[in-house]
């Protein structure tokens, strides 16, 4: 039998489905916000607008800019006669130019040197293998980037559950973004970064709280639950990242100077914990990162952690059970369903203090 703390059902939870959010609150600040301190166990429940009351002047927040790329395509399978089988195909990780990680769906409809046309036949993609596990790759024979806008939906995450054509799609394309995205290759948004407004992020530059952004291009395995009985026996999916030099600069002089550094969600976390050193100097890198940070774990960089409420049994759970104890945030969870916070993407928020 495996040591208790490593079992995958600790890591599992009650949640009511009315409690898993479908929308975004009306504005970004008007999330809920649970202050969850590690030194004394303390649970505070505030407003988001109101998190600078935990952060001081000196404190840094690392932010993820990565940005959404519209990642659902939506076409029609290649045929002889009119009007072939219509086929969606969700882009998962470019592996080189025009070459795709995708789930194809009905993937049974398409085999290896099938061909999907969208747009209309003006852009096509050629099914050239089934990977292991069950995804395809395809190669587009002209630059997908060009047609995304067009085409493309934006890839909501599989329990938000409603039709391309409910009306609240329509503000996905905003919503399901930080406000500070910059650069396009995630299929799923960091959404603790969901809270921040821009009006929100310039109060706390004002009062003294820094802003740095590092880069991690969330994939569709952040969805993906953990099935090991041992957690241990679990292999993360890899993503891409990147630490330039001047927010590797940033990040150690602000630590330098006594400041804290404040993740912003479990992705910028996961770079933050890559990169630097055992003594917390982070290094300016790019890569893949496959980081599965569970309990025990020292960590190396970050001092505080802003999250939402993540799904049971999920690396995410494991990552901030790591960071704040694992008995703290069981009861942090409990308080959260009997208080009714919102849960997951466009859920209500956590301070790790």
């Amino acid at each position: 039998m495996s040591d208790p703390s490593y079992s995958l059902s600790d890591f599992d939870y009650e949640l009511p489905e009315a409690l898993i959010a479908q929308e975004p609150a009306e504005r970004r600040e008007q999330s809920r916000l649970m202050v969850v301190s590690r030194t004394t166990g303390d649970i505070i429940h505030e407003s988001f607008a109101r998190i600078g009351r935990y952060l001081s002047a000196g404190d840094c927040i690392v932010v993820n800019d990565t940005k959404v790329i519209p990642a659902r395509l939506t076409g029609r399978k290649e045929s002889l006669s009119t009007g072939g089988a219509k086929i969606e195909l969700f882009l998962l990780k470019e592996r080189s130019r025009g070459v795709w990680e995708a789930l194809i769906r009905p993937a049974k409809r398409v085999a290896a040197g099938g061909r999907i046309l969208f747009a209309g036949g003006e852009l096509a993609a050629r099914v050239e293998e089934v990977l292991p596990d069950g995804a395809r790759l395809v190669t587009f024979d002209k630059p997908v980037e060009r047609y995304l806008d067009a085409i493309g939906q934006v890839p909501l995450p599989p329990y938000i559950r409603r039709s391309l054509n409910d009306p609240r799609s329509a503000h996905d394309r905003e919503r399901y973004q930080t406000v500070y995205a910059k650069r396009p290759g995630a299929v799923a948004a960091p959404t603790a970064g969901l809270h921040f407004s821009e009006s929100l992020i310039g109060e706390l530059g004002r009062a003294g709280v820094g802003h740095v952004a590092v880069t991690l291009h969330v994939g569709y395995g952040t969805f993906k639950p953990v099935e090991a009985r041992d957690i241990r026996d679990h292999r993360i999916h890899t993503e891409a990242y990147d630490v330039s030099p001047q927010a590797a600069a940033a990040i150690n002089a602000a630590r330098a100077s006594g400041g804290r550094l404040c993740a912003v969600g479990t992705t910028a976390a996961r770079v933050l914990e890559t990169v630097a050193d055992s003594a917390g100097a982070v290094c300016a890198r790019s890569g893949e990162t496959g980081i599965f940070i569970y309990p025990p774990y020292r960590f190396k960089a970050v001092d505080m952690l802003l999250t939402n409420f993540h799904l049971p049994r999920s690396s995410l759970l494991m990552m901030v059970s790591a960071f704040a104890g694992h008995g703290l945030i069981r009861r942090a969870y409990r308080e959260a369903v009997e208080q009714q916070y919102r849960f997951f993407s466009y859920g209500d928020a956590m301070l790790i203090v």
